[in-house]
């Protein structure tokens, strides 16, 4: 799973997913990419089923870029535990995802064969996606 090394806070707030992703919005590195049409939590979990599902649809043919990264821990309370007693310990690291951004991109494929690798990898994620090409400036 991902998660990182060292952080400035060991249990951030939960914080608002308002407004369009500013950052990674446009495909830079493969030819297909997948973006977020909704904002959204993706957790470290989620993240390596879509990364096994995407590397397994393009055999050894292609090449997978992984554009988030989670950075937020998400803390949870014991089971059965009454009120009060400060925050919970940190239980799993999400990635936040604001509509606009781009979660993965391949290259080395066609098209038909990009769109059922980004199809399957949809379908490991809990917000809504789409796929994109790249624009050639």
């Amino acid at each position: 799973m991902l998660a990182p090394k060292k952080v400035k806070y060991r249990k951030p707030q939960k914080g608002r997913m308002r407004g369009m992703a500013v950052r990674g919005s446009y495909v830079s590195f493969g030819t297909y990419g997948l973006k977020a049409l909704e904002p959204g939590w993706i957790t470290s979990r989620q993240i390596e089923a879509a990364r096994i599902v995407l590397s397994r649809s393009i055999k050894k043919v292609g090449k997978v870029w992984i554009r988030i990264f989670p950075h937020k821990a998400i803390t949870k309370k014991p089971a059965e535990t009454r009120m009060g007693k400060g925050k919970g310990s940190p239980e799993y690291w999400v990635a936040v995802i604001k509509p606009g951004r781009i979660l993965f991109e391949i290259d080395g494929l066609d098209f038909d064969e990009a769109q059922e690798a980004l199809r399957k990898c949809n379908n490991k994620l809990p917000i809504k996606t789409k796929m994109v090409s790249r624009r050639e400036i």
